[in-house]
């Protein structure tokens, strides 16, 4: 039986924080969660956001690749300096695949670490977080029935162009980069994901993240919710959002949605 309080540590070489289901249980359900690259951008960050206290389950975050932990050898200007160069081919595609990739081995370990139930598993997602997200639910190596997307990257070119936006710089595509754009719009390969999604979006976020998730919603039809927080924007924490922080307003209510689809989908 594992300690019933929070820990942090690392499966298949991921680090994670795990809290404990609300229950004594000894086989609960395993909800895996990946944080954003805005604030919360650590899985301690995203652990205080978005705790889903009360949930009879798992909630285990994990850092994402070149980020926290496995951040580049030259740090945070190595990370902008690789974005600035190509932030597709060197950012969101390595950092999704190398996650989604890493995901079965870790879902073993944990399995076996927490005394988790080994039945479908539920995925959070925020942001570049919900990127991965919705692709280990496309790839169904471990089963996924239910998913709950925040802030979410649905497709991936209109979040260049809001990166082009915000920091008044133009992104020039290539065929490899169109195709990898390609590959991660989930507008596109909703087909895919067989389970049930949760989109949470903020009424003050960028359009290029409320205007795909709707898509998203829209292609799913009955699978899907789509829920838009009152004032809130893209982010979930407070700058500088790595350690665990006091949990912001917007946050909370997005908790909330957050806990209840899960509830209602894990059993």
């Amino acid at each position: 039986m594992p300690d019933r309080g929070p820990m942090r540590g690392t499966a298949a070489g991921v680090p994670f924080v795990a809290l404990p289901p609300a229950d004594d249980r000894t086989a609960a359900p395993l909800v895996v969660a990946w944080h954003l690259m805005s604030p919360p951008r650590s899985e301690q960050a995203m652990s205080a956001a978005l705790p889903m206290a009360g949930l009879a389950a798992w909630r285990v975050y994990l850092g994402l690749p070149m980020s926290g932990e496995r951040a580049p050898a030259a740090g945070e200007e190595e990370f902008f300096r690789l974005a600035a160069q190509d932030y597709v081919l060197n950012v969101a595609e390595p950092v999704t695949e190398q996650a989604a990739a890493e995901f079965p081995a870790v879902v073993a370990e944990l399995r076996q670490r927490l005394s988790a139930a080994d039945t479908p598993v539920g995925v959070l997602g925020g942001s570049a977080g919900a990127t991965v997200a919705l692709e280990v639910m496309a790839r169904q190596d471990v089963p996924v029935d239910a998913a709950a997307l925040v802030s979410p990257v649905t497709q991936l070119a209109p979040a260049v162009a809001a990166n082009e936006r915000n920091y008044g710089v133009t992104y020039h595509w290539s065929e490899r980069s169109r195709a990898v754009a390609r590959r991660y719009d989930f507008v596109r390969r909703a087909e895919e994901l067989t389970g049930h999604v949760l989109l949470v979006v903020g009424e003050r976020d960028d359009i290029a993240f409320r205007e795909p998730a709707s898509a998203l919603r829209d292609a799913l039809g009955e699978r899907a919710r789509l829920v838009v927080i009152p004032g809130m924007e893209h982010a979930l924490a407070e700058e500088p959002g790595i350690e665990q922080a006091p949990q912001t307003e917007h946050a909370a209510l997005v908790d909330a949605e957050v806990t209840e689809w899960f509830r209602a989908r894990l059993g």
